[in-house]
């Protein structure tokens, strides 16, 4: 893949089963050019310093696709409200999104967050789940339209996981290449 990838976890960090940790090694085996982030205190995540670790990743990686699971989905609403995304991206994935009014204390700095107006990216897919405990389907159809973009829907997917099956996930590294070609 001749793409640059950048993939960005939420909430606890993405470590092997989770689908992101697959990815990174699927991408590194072909040669890709990946940069698996990993943020500062993965369990305790603290707003400013994610925000300033994402732009420090941007600058210096310069990625064309970064995919965002989680907890990311929200830093990325915040650096696109903020206008600090120097780059265009070429193609932004937001998996599993949480509830833009998520009310869970330990992330409470990062909530609640307007959906942006411009997402720094030529093209973005919102990919959701039918059952997701952190997104209900209204929402993620309130979502969608607030961001104007395509939405892929997972039925019964869960948060789109390790804990809901989601380690191996073909489905992604293939339209990743499609993204690449």
């Amino acid at each position: 893949m001749a793409k640059k990838v950048l993939l960005l976890h939420g909430w606890g960090g993405s470590d092997f089963p989770h689908w992101q940790s697959w990815l990174a090694a699927e991408l590194a085996k072909d040669y890709g050019c990946v940069n698996f982030l990993r943020f500062s205190d993965v369990e305790n995540p603290k707003l400013e310093l994610w925000l300033k670790e994402l732009q420090t990743a941007l600058l210096d990686f310069k990625p064309d696709i970064v995919i965002c699971h989680s907890l990311a989905n929200t830093l990325w609403f915040h650096l696109c409200n903020q206008n600090k995304i120097v780059n265009e991206i070429e193609k932004l994935y937001l998996v599993a999104p949480p509830s833009i009014e998520c009310s869970i204390a330990e992330l409470s700095e990062f909530f609640p967050v307007t959906p942006p107006k411009d997402l720094a990216a030529q093209k973005a897919l919102l990919i959701v789940s039918t059952n997701d405990p952190y997104m209900r389907m209204r929402e993620a159809a309130d979502l969608q339209k607030a961001l104007e973009v395509p939405m892929h829907t997972i039925e019964n997917g869960g948060h789109i996981n390790a804990e809901s099956g989601y380690g191996e996930w073909s489905w992604m590294q293939q339209e990743l290449k499609k993204s690449s070609s």
